[in-house]
């Protein structure tokens, strides 16, 4: 792991053997899993270790202590679990619509011994109806457009919660349909925070903010979010 180590020790993340043994294992059970059913096209360790470990990383600087956290569209656990072996006082839920998937996160979290990570098989839609205003922090990571991804999280975040989506470099035009959704949702785009990861490629982490409750009806049921999203 020593992508992952050079990348710790340059943003001063104190780490110890234990962790990067987390770490190895991880990327060992992904690449069992991935033999059984796709997970990932990236399987090499060293591109592993900067596309999706240290890219799941970035989000470490803007999350608090104690936060209570939903990772929508899990998939392989990127960028929960990545944040859930440095972040063990936060608590994290992981939401799959894939049992296949369900299946290959609790193996990860059970081998891990991850006690702070919990996973619910269920679509996005349907949890955050029962779940309305629980979560501090939202997390997605190749999951939908905003407009989409603000109605599947704005319903789950508390007041001054915040959604942490990560993005590509192409980001501008996807904001700006996003703005609709944005103010039928009550929340604000926040931050644009400009990344780079360590082989060049560029990363943005987009916050956005709630900023009082999301009306009644939102988020929508059978699939409507992504079928007919917010304009």
């Amino acid at each position: 792991m020593e992508e992952l180590k050079t990348y710790l020790e340059s943003k001063k993340i104190e780490y110890n053997p234990a962790i990067l043994d987390k770490f190895n294992t991880y990327y060992n059970l992904l690449i069992e899993w991935n033999n059984k059913f796709n997970l990932t096209a990236i399987t090499d360790k060293k591109e592993v270790e900067i596309k999706h470990f240290i890219d799941s990383l970035t989000a470490l600087d803007y999350i608090k202590d104690n936060s209570l956290i939903c990772d929508i569209g899990a998939g392989a656990g990127f960028p929960s679990i990545p944040l859930a072996i440095l972040l063990p006082n936060c608590r994290f839920t992981l939401i799959d619509s894939l049992n296949k998937r369900v299946n290959f996160l609790n193996e990860v979290i059970n081998s891990l011994g991850l006690t702070n990570c919990e996973c619910i098989h269920a679509r996005i839609e349907d949890f955050a109806i029962k779940n309305k205003e629980k979560y501090d922090i939202a997390l997605a990571r190749a999951v939908a457009p905003l407009n989409i991804l603000l109605e599947y999280t704005m319903p789950i975040l508390k007041i001054n919660g915040i959604l942490l989506s990560h993005k590509g470099s192409n980001i501008n035009e996807e904001i700006l349909e996003a703005e609709n959704a944005s103010k039928i949702l009550n929340c604000k785009i926040n931050n644009k925070y400009e990344l780079s990861l360590p082989n060049g490629d560029y990363r943005c982490l987009i916050e956005y903010i709630k900023l009082k409750s999301t009306p009644p009806k939102y988020p929508r049921g059978g699939n409507k979010p992504r079928l007919n999203p917010l304009k």
